[in-house]
C-alpha cells in the first residue's frame, strides 16, 4: 500500500516542484549553479526540476519553458490513467460552456457542405431564428470576410460566429429561392445548450425522453419533461441514454432520485485517498412506481452508466441495448494559477450491488480507446454471446438476479447493432451529403405543402416519402456521380426514406420531428414497447 500511495503522490510533487523550480531557475540561478528546492521521499532532487533548470541555461537553442511545462504536465497526467488530463486555457471555455448549458453566439446548428456553411436549423428562441434565418441558408460572408469556398473548418466557423452577448455580426446569406444575397444584422446573445433533446408521448401511455448529456441544466430540463409527460397521462417511460457520454455526477443522482423510493443507494465512490461515499435517494420523485425502460449502447458512459446501473441493481426497470462504454473513474477538476485546469482521477464509481463500472485499462490510452473499436471486430455488437462475462465478478440485484462486473453495464435485453440497409452506394451518398442537400431543396420547393401539417405528430402520421420523391432523389444522386446498382439501391431504400422523412421533420419541428420519424423502426424502441406491454418486465 505504501508503494501505491507513493506512486500517486509523486505526480503532485512533480507538478509542484516543476513550477517552483522553473520560477527559481529563471530568477535566482546563474548558469551552472545548483539550487536545492525540495527532496522526494528517496532524498533526491526531483529529476524533472533538475533537468529543466539545466536545460534553460545550457540548451543549444532558446526554450519556451511555458510550452515545455504544459507538455510535461499533460504527459504526467496522461500516464496515470485514460481520463486524467490537462485542459489548456483555450479549451477550457468550450468545455465549461457545454457543461453549464449555454454559450454566447448567433444560435444556429450548421454543417459544412462542399466548403460552404449550411444552416441545419436555427436554435429555437435564439437571435438567428428571431431575425428569420432558415434551414438550408448558406452563409457566404461574415462581416467583410468571405467564408464560402475558402476551406473553413468547423473550428473556424465557431470562432467566427461565437462572440460576447450584445456584439453584432453581419451575415450575407444565399437562399435558394432568392436571386440576391440576403443581409442579416444579428446581435449575439446567450444560447441555451439543451441536454434533453426531445420528449413526447409515443402513445397514450408511453412517454419518451432522450438525454444527450448530464450538464448543469439537466435536472431542470428532465423534471420539466417528466412533468409535461405526466400531465399527458404517461404511466410508462422510455429513457434513452444511447451515446450519452455522461457529465456531472449530481445530475445523474438527481435523475435516479426521480425513480427510486427513499433511502436506496444510487451509487458509491471510493479511492485510495477518498473515503467511501454513498449517495442515496430522497423522499422526492415523480416516477417511483411506474414501468421504466432505459436504453443504452456502447456510447453510453459515466453518468449514463450510473443511472443504468442503479435502475438495474434495484430491479426498478429494464435495461435494453448493448454493453456500455465502461467509464467508472471519478475526476476532480482543479484550476491552475494561469487559468488552465487539470482533471485528476480520485476514485471509482460502484453500482449499488458493488460492481465497478470502470473497464480494465493499461496506461496506454490508445489501447484503452481501441477496446471500443474491438467490439466491432470481436462480434460483441452483433451477438450477445460475444460479450465477455467473468464468473468471478458475479453480483446480484436486490431481487437476486445475476449481473456481472468487469466494465460497463450489460443490458437485460441485448439488441444487436442494426446494419440493415447499408451498402457501398449508401456510404457514397452519405459522404457527399446528398441526403441533406436534397432535403434542403425539397423543403424550399414544398413550403406551402409542409405548412399544412399542424404538429410533428400530425406530420409523422400523415406524411409519406412517395415513390416519386424517392425516384427524384435517385436521379439527383446519379447526376452527382453516385451510381449504385439496382440491388444496392433497393437494399438501402427503406433507410433512405426514413432518413429523408426524419430530416424534413427536423427542419419543420426540430428534434421532436426527427426522433418521431427515426424511432418508428428503431429496434430498441420496438423491443421497449413489447417489454412495457408484458405483465413483468425485468
Amino acid at each position: 500500500m505504501q508503494n501505491k500511495k507513493q506512486s500517486i503522490k509523486n505526480p503532485f510533487l512533480i507538478l509542484f516542484t516543476l513550477i517552483l523550480g522553473i520560477y527559481l531557475g529563471k530568477h535566482l540561478a546563474a548558469p551552472n549553479q545548483y539550487i536545492e528546492i525540495s527532496k522526494t521521499g528517496s532524498g533526491q532532487l526531483p529529476k524533472l526540476v533538475e533537468l529543466l533548470s539545466y536545460l534553460e541555461f545550457n540548451y543549444v537553442d532558446s526554450i519556451d519553458l511555458d510550452s515545455l511545462q504544459e507538455q510535461v504536465i499533460a504527459s504526467t497526467l496522461e500516464s496515470l490513467d485514460p481520463h486524467s488530463s490537462y485542459i489548456p486555457i483555450e479549451e477550457l471555455q468550450d468545455i465549461t460552456e457545454s457543461m453549464q448549458g449555454n454559450f454566447e453566439g448567433i444560435g444556429v446548428q450548421f454543417q459544412i457542405i462542399k466548403d460552404t456553411i449550411v444552416v441545419i436549423s436555427p436554435i429555437s428562441g435564439g437571435p438567428s431564428q428571431k431575425k428569420g434565418i432558415q434551414a438550408g441558408d448558406k452563409i457566404v460572408k461574415v462581416d467583410s470576410m468571405q467564408v464560402a469556398g475558402v476551406g473553413f473548418t468547423n473550428k473556424d466557423v465557431i470562432k467566427t460566429l461565437k462572440g460576447d452577448k450584445g456584439t453584432q455580426v453581419l451575415l450575407y446569406i444565399k437562399r435558394k429561392s432568392v436571386d440576391r444575397l440576403l443581409e442579416f444584422n444579428i446581435t449575439r446573445d446567450k444560447i441555451p445548450i439543451t441536454s434533453v433533446d426531445v420528449s413526447y408521448m409515443v402513445n397514450n401511455q408511453v412517454g419518451y425522453i432522450k438525454v444527450n448529456r448530464f450538464s448543469g441544466t439537466t435536472e431542470e430540463e428532465f423534471i420539466s419533461a417528466l412533468d409535461d409527460l405526466n400531465s399527458k397521462g404517461m404511466n410508462k417511460l422510455i429513457l434513452d441514454l444511447r451515446s450519452n457520454p455522461g457529465g456531472y455526477l449530481s445530475a445523474a443522482i438527481n435523475m435516479v432520485d426521480e425513480f427510486l423510493p427513499k433511502g436506496k443507494t444510487i451509487v458509491y465512490t471510493e479511492g485510495a485517498f477518498r473515503n467511501k461515499q454513498i449517495y442515496k435517494s430522497s423522499n422526492y420523485g415523480r416516477f417511483k412506481k411506474e414501468k421504466l425502460i432505459v436504453l443504452i449502447d456502447e456510447g453510453s458512459a459515466s453518468a449514463s452508466e450510473i443511472v443504468a446501473g442503479a435502475i438495474q441493481d434495484h430491479d426498478r426497470g429494464t435495461i435494453i441495448g448493448r454493453r456500455t462504454f465502461g467509464k467508472g473513474l471519478v475526476q476532480e477538476q482543479n484550476q491552475m494559477s494561469d487559468g488552465a485546469a487539470f482533471r485528476l482521477t480520485t476514485a471509482r464509481y460502484y453500482t449499488p450491488s458493488g460492481r465497478c463500472i470502470q473497464k480494465p485499462y493499461t496506461k496506454n490510452t490508445d489501447d484503452y480507446l481501441k477496446e471500443s473499436l474491438e467490439r466491432y471486430s470481436n462480434g460483441e455488437l452483433y451477438h450477445k454471446d460475444s460479450i465477455k462475462i467473468i464468473d468471478s465478478l458475479k453480483f446480484y440485484t436486490y431481487e437476486g438476479r445475476e449481473v456481472f462486473g468487469g466494465g460497463g453495464i450489460s443490458p437485460d435485453y441485448f439488441i444487436p447493432l442494426d446494419t440493415t440497409g447499408r451498402s457501398d452506394w449508401l456510404y457514397d451518398v452519405l459522404a457527399e451529403n446528398m441526403i441533406n442537400t436534397f432535403v434542403f431543396d425539397y423543403i424550399d420547393a414544398h413550403k406551402k405543402e409542409l405548412g399544412k401539417y399542424k404538429s410533428a405528430a400530425d406530420f409523422d402520421d400523415k406524411f409519406k416519402i412517395t415513390e416519386r420523391i424517392f425516384n427524384n432523389f435517385i436521379e439527383i444522386t446519379k447526376d452527382k456521380g453516385a451510381k449504385g446498382s439496382t440491388t444496392e439501391i433497393e437494399t438501402s431504400k427503406d433507410w433512405i426514406n426514413m432518413r429523408l422523412k426524419a430530416l424534413i421533420a427536423r427542419h419543420q419541428w426540430s428534434d421532436e420531428g426527427f426522433y418521431r420519424a427515426m424511432n418508428k423502426d428503431d429496434r430498441m424502441i420496438i423491443k421497449a414497447l413489447d417489454v412495457l406491454n408484458e405483465t413483468t418486465h425485468y
